[in-house]
């Protein structure tokens, strides 16, 4: 046990007696860590348990998740319950979901029926307030975008790839960047999850879904999450179950008001784009965890990420010209082929 975890093993059994909850049952458990510097455990109690987060308050701000668990909580949205939080530490107790990940229950016979629960969880987010702790949500603005999408350029094509962007390449990136950004700010804005995937959705034990890892969460683009679920970058459908799903989320959008009259081609168009802009960036992330925090194993994710890119860029025509440089710059520097994306992998 290094130092930390037992600064937060005291912390917690204090505070359980503090809080007249049931006494500790042994020492804490490693539940997981995550793509940040959080750490979770359990810690099991007499009819129970809890989750115990050490997130180093130099390295991680726990304010905004603590914030928005409890604003999402006090509205309905199924979220971990904050019992105690030390900001000064960076200790946290929540509520315990569980250990059953969305991504392991989904088949070709569950997804349906677990995407259609996930999609009105998403219902929920998308109509809630704005106000969050006596402050809004920040805005997924054209700063916060163009730090994300510059992340597949400086991680993934020079750090991971080591391509020498030449004045051409700079010039697609721009203006494909550009396309992207102006396609997210013209969309409707609601509060965006931003990390709305299969491993960050959780199966409770009365078959309905917690929700974790919120705490980046913005005013966004009203495609962001749904990009998030269906074009997740752990698992992949064929492509006309992914239309269907979009189109059911459209019509769940349209009855809740959230898209006025809207047009669904629009909408699909919408969602196409913000996967290649999530997706870039993603690739960006997954690079910058391997090479930058030595989470290696990030890595073999890239693939499917950069198939999203490659498939959407060559429908549209405005795209074609970043489609044609992947061609010709990015993937003859793979040492992989890319997976197909028309198999649930």
């Amino acid at each position: 046990m290094d130092v930390r975890q037992q600064l937060l093993q005291n912390w917690v059994e204090k505070t359980l007696i503090s809080q007249n909850l049931a006494a500790p049952l042994g020492s804490l458990s490693v539940v997981s860590g995550d793509a940040s510097f959080r750490r979770y455990f359990r810690q099991s109690v007499d009819g129970g348990s809890y989750i115990a987060v050490d997130a180093p308050p130099e390295k991680e701000d726990s304010h905004s998740f603590v914030n928005i668990a409890k604003a999402w909580f006090a509205q309905g949205i199924a979220v971990p319950q904050v019992l105690e939080a030390d900001f000064e530490q960076g200790f946290m107790l929540l509520s315990d979901m569980g250990d059953q990940l969305l991504l392991p229950l989904l088949n070709e016979d569950s997804a349906d029926a677990l995407y259609s629960q996930a999609m009105t969880s998403l219902i929920g987010i998308a109509q809630s307030p704005n106000q969050i702790a006596e402050e809004v949500l920040p805005n997924y603005d054209q700063t916060l975008l163009d730090r994300e999408m510059a992340l597949f350029k400086d991680w993934f094509l020079i750090e991971h790839l080591k391509l020498e962007l030449n004045p051409q390449d700079e010039r697609i990136l721009r203006q494909t960047f550009e396309l992207l950004r102006e396609s997210a700010l013209g969309q409707i804005q609601v509060p965006v999850h931003r990390d709305y995937h299969s491993r960050n959705i959780m199966m409770l034990g009365d078959k309905s879904l917690g929700i974790i890892d919120f705490q980046d969460a913005v005013l966004g683009p009203i495609t962001y999450d749904l990009v998030s679920l269906l074009r997740d970058c752990y698992v992949a459908w064929p492509p006309a179950k992914v239309e269907a799903w979009v189109k059911e989320y459209f019509a769940l959008a349209k009855q809740a008001g959230l898209i006025g009259a809207l047009s669904e081609m629009q909408f699909m168009l919408w969602f196409d784009w913000m996967g290649l802009q999530r997706h870039i960036k993603v690739a960006g992330i997954f690079s910058r965890l391997s090479i930058r925090d030595g989470k290696s194993a990030y890595l073999d994710d890239i693939p499917m990420t950069l198939n999203y890119i490659v498939q959407v860029s060559a429908q549209y025509d405005g795209l074609a010209e970043f489609h044609t440089w992947l061609q010709q710059r990015v993937l003859p520097l793979l040492d992989y082929d890319l997976p197909a994306l028309e198999a649930q992998s």
